[in-house]
């Protein structure tokens, strides 16, 4: 499996740019709203206490499209390794 994109087909090609044109646009029009998702889930950290990492998983799995829970899951991510 070649991962160079001069190998594949025109077609190929086009529906891998495709993709990259939507997910760029789902970041750009949800970036936003991803922070203030992940400043809410930090925000109940205090309150949930011990289970707050298996409530966030479940507000994680709840969010859709799947590409927006992993935006919201990379803020949580960053904004818990800045306040280290």
């Amino acid at each position: 499996m070649s991962f160079n994109l001069a190998n594949k087909t025109l077609a190929e090609r086009a529906l891998i740019e495709d993709e990259k044109s939507r997910l760029f646009e789902l970041w750009q029009t949800n970036l936003g709203k991803a922070k203030g998702e992940a400043a809410r889930l930090i925000g109940e950290k205090s309150k949930r206490k011990g289970k707050w990492a298996e409530w966030v998983r479940s507000e994680l799995d709840a969010m859709s499209p799947p590409e927006y829970a992993n935006m919201v899951r990379s803020e949580v991510n960053r904004l818990m390794a800045a306040a280290k």
